[in-house]
């Protein structure tokens, strides 16, 4: 019998039961993946759960459609992270993207993914979407003007990934993005991880002149509250009309709907008062 736990603080984890594990040292990252009882298939990097057949729906969906929704035309996005393939899969989903860039810096996790996790990866292999093998950090550089919707689909903030959540960076996306661009990023839970929540919000907050902090519940991440952060510099996120509305009838999602984008913005008190 085999059990996992990752420890998501030094005091509380999620412990789950494996029925087989395979594990893979890539340049950067261990990576496990693990064969659970409960949530089927799990993607495990550096001890971090990533993601899980059960329940990564929800993840990708409110990452992704948010900020696909508000844009007017999202002929080019951009994903930076997301080596898994899910958020690329929701996208897919918009008629409009005729140009999707995937930049992971992980080749073994996109080959993990593509292997043994095929309902979350399907999508990876699509004409309109590209792949680089490269820094996230660094791509941007060379990337001016280009994309409508930049998501930052990124693992925790520790070790060089730290750096990918500060305002230099945030600049640098700001800079990718043509007029009307709109940015999403996952910034981390409200409940567990209160200080990287607050900095990576705040970081946005100094970039972009319109924002919006939303939530959505992953049972698989800490405590099972996640937080995610949609900017730009030229369309205000936090309004809603009949034609994002009409957009929405036409997704095929299981968690995002209707209901949830009209009160998008509606937060818990505490989580408001973190961010004020």
């Amino acid at each position: 019998m085999i059990w996992f736990t990752e420890y998501q603080t030094k005091n509380t984890g999620l412990t789950v039961k494996v029925k087989e594990a395979k594990h893979i040292q890539s340049k950067y990252q261990e990576i496990l993946l693990l064969d659970t009882y409960e949530y089927g298939k799990m993607l495990v990097l550096d001890g971090a759960v990533q993601t899980t057949e059960r329940d990564e729906f929800i993840y990708h969906e409110m990452l992704s459609h948010p900020a696909l929704i508000k844009h007017r035309n999202p002929e080019r996005v951009l994903v930076i992270g997301g080596g898994d393939g899910g958020t690329v899969r929701e996208v897919l989903k918009h008629p409009e993207v005729k140009q999707v860039h995937l930049c992971e810096i992980d080749e073994e996790v996109i080959k993990v993914s593509k292997e043994h996790l095929p309902t979350i990866s399907n999508q990876l292999d699509n004409p309109k979407v590209s792949i680089f093998v490269e820094d996230g950090n660094k791509f941007l550089d060379e990337r001016k003007s280009y994309y409508d919707v930049i998501l930052l689909d990124l693992s925790d903030p520790v070790g060089p990934a730290e750096a990918l959540f500060k305002r230099a960076f945030y600049e640098k996306v700001k800079g990718a993005l043509r007029e009307g661009g709109i940015m999403a990023a996952q910034t981390e839970s409200p409940f567990l991880q209160e200080l990287y929540f607050k900095t990576a919000v705040k970081e946005i907050q100094k970039v972009f002149k319109y924002y919006g902090t939303y939530l959505a519940f992953i049972p698989t991440y800490p405590a099972g509250m996640w937080s995610f952060t949609i900017a730009s510099d030229d369309v205000d996120v936090t309004k809603t009309d009949g034609k994002e509305l009409e957009k929405l009838k036409n997704l095929n999602t299981k968690y995002f709907c209707d209901k949830i984008y009209t009160s998008l913005f509606s937060l818990p008190k505490f989580v408001s008062d973190l961010i004020k």
